[in-house]
């Protein structure tokens, strides 16, 4: 039996733009990216703690070092430029590798920066 668990968590980053008309997605600053291990069109789910909507996207890398979180397309209508937002990957994978598998969790700082 497969199941699905938490694979990769970016919590409480600042929102840094919108971009409506776009074809959709979610722009993530590469070190962001890789300190959370996530890849490049990674389906996440991102939770908006201003307002409560949740959504399904996917991942596109965004300039090294920019401090970028950016939604795209038509999720641009579900957040504001400052909102404080969750990005979360699930893996699926057998009941028995799950229970010893460790998530990676990362906490950005208010710059949406790695903590040195």
């Amino acid at each position: 039996m497969n199941i699905e668990v938490l694979k990769s968590k970016i919590h409480r980053v600042r929102l840094t733009q919108v971009e409506l008309h776009y074809v959709g997605s979610i722009t993530i600053d590469e070190d962001l990216m890789d300190a959370a291990n996530l890849i490049d069109g990674e389906k996440v789910q991102v939770v908006n703690i201003n307002n409560g909507e949740r959504l399904e996207t996917y991942v596109i890398t965004g300039e090294r070092g920019s401090g970028m979180i950016c939604l795209n397309g038509p999720a641009a209508r579900k957040a504001q430029v400052g909102d404080i937002i969750i990005i979360i990957s699930y893996a699926s994978m057998d009941f028995e590798e799950a229970k010893k598998f460790k998530p990676t969790v990362i906490f950005p700082d208010a710059d949406n920066r790695l903590p040195v």
